[in-house]
C-alpha cells in the first residue's frame, strides 16, 4: 500500500465511524417509541448503579481489613458486617449489570432488526445491473457480517465505552480524595496512553482486517456461485476447477487472517505493557508512602 493510501485510512475511518454512530444513535433512540426510550433510560441507570457499586466494593474490603486489625473491633461484629456488605455489593454489581442487559435487549434487537430491514430495502432499490454483476454468496456474506458488526457495536458503545469513562472518573476521584493527586494523575496518564496506543494500532490494523474480510467474501461468493450452478459444473466436469478457485480465496483469507492475528497479538502485548507500567508506578508510590 502506498504512503498516500496509508495517510487516508484514518480520515476515511473517522468519517465512517462518525456516520455509523449517527445511524446507531437514531436507532437506539427511535422516534415515537416511548417504551424503548424508557428502556434506554432504565438501562443507563442500571449501568451507573452497577459501576458505582463495583467501584465501592474494594473500599468495603479495605474497611473490613482495617476493622480486623483493630483489637476493639475484633470483639464485635463490625468486621463480619463489613465482609457481608462486601459480598452483597459484589452480587448487586452483577445483578445491576444483568438487569441492564435484560432491559436493554429489546432496544438492541429492534435496532438490529430495523438496520437489517434498511439494508434489505436498499438492496432491492439498486439497479438490475448491480445484481447481475454482484455474486449472491458474497453479498449474503457482507449482509451477515454487517449485521453482526452492528450488534457488536451497539453493545460495545453502550456497555463498554460509556461505563469505562464513568469508572475512570469515579476511580480518579477516589484516588485523589483518599490518597494523593499523583495516584489519580498516573492513572489518567496511563489510560490516556492506553487509548492513544489502541487507536493508532487499530487504525494500522484496519487494512489487514479489511483484506481478511474481502478474502472471506470472495471465497464464500465462489462457493455459493458454484453450488447454485451445480448442474453446470457437473455437466462440464469442472469440479477440480471450482475447487481450485475456492482454494485461492481461502488461501488469501488464511494469509490475511494470520497477519491480522499477529497484529492483534502485538496490540494486546502493547496494551498489557502500558497497564503494567502504570501498576508499577502506582505500587512504587504506595511503597514509598508506606
Amino acid at each position: 500500500m502506498s504512503p498516500s493510501a496509508n495517510e487516508t485510512v484514518p480520515k476515511v475511518s473517522a468519517s465512517r465511524t462518525w456516520g455509523v454512530m449517527v445511524i446507531l444513535g437514531r436507532h437506539l433512540w427511535p422516534k415515537g417509541e416511548r417504551g424503548l426510550r424508557l428502556r434506554v433510560v432504565i438501562a443507563l441507570a442500571m449501568l451507573v448503579l452497577a459501576k458505582v457499586v463495583a467501584v465501592y466494593v474494594p473500599l468495603l474490603y479495605k474497611q473490613a481489613v482495617d476493622a480486623l486489625g483493630s483489637t476493639a473491633a475484633q470483639a464485635v461484629a463490625v468486621p463480619v458486617v463489613l465482609i457481608l456488605a462486601y459480598g452483597a455489593a459484589r452480587v448487586l454489581s452483577q445483578a445491576f449489570g444483568e438487569i441492564r442487559d435484560a432491559v436493554f435487549a429489546p432496544v438492541s434487537q429492534r435496532a438490529i432488526r430495523n438496520l437489517a430491514l434498511e439494508v434489505f430495502d436498499h438492496l432491492h432499490a439498486l439497479s438490475l445491473r448491480y445484481h447481475l454483476e454482484r455474486q449472491t454468496g458474497g453479498l449474503s456474506r457482507v449482509i451477515e457480517r454487517g449485521t453482526q458488526g452492528m450488534e457488536f457495536l451497539i453493545r460495545f458503545t453502550t456497555f463498554n465505552i460509556l461505563p469505562t469513562l464513568l469508572e475512570i472518573a469515579l476511580v480518579g476521584g477516589i484516588l485523589w480524595s483518599l490518597y494523593d493527586w499523583r495516584f489519580s494523575a498516573v492513572t489518567l496518564v496511563v489510560i490516556a496512553g492506553y487509548v492513544v496506543f489502541s487507536i493508532m494500532l487499530s487504525e494500522w490494523r484496519i487494512k489487514f482486517v479489511r483484506r481478511m474480510n474481502d478474502a472471506d467474501t470472495e471465497a464464500n461468493a465462489k462457493a455459493i456461485d458454484s453450488l447454485l450452478n451445480y448442474e453446470t459444473v457437473k455437466y462440464f466436469g469442472n469440479e477440480v476447477h471450482e475447487a481450485r478457485r475456492f482454494d485461492v480465496g481461502r488461501r488469501r483469507y488464511e494469509i490475511a487472517a494470520i497477519r491480522s492475528s499477529r497484529t492483534l497479538s502485538l496490540l494486546n502485548v502493547g496494551q498489557g505493557t502500558i497497564i503494567s507500567i502504570g501498576l508499577v508506578a502506582v505500587m512504587v508510590m504506595a511503597g514509598s508512602g508506606v
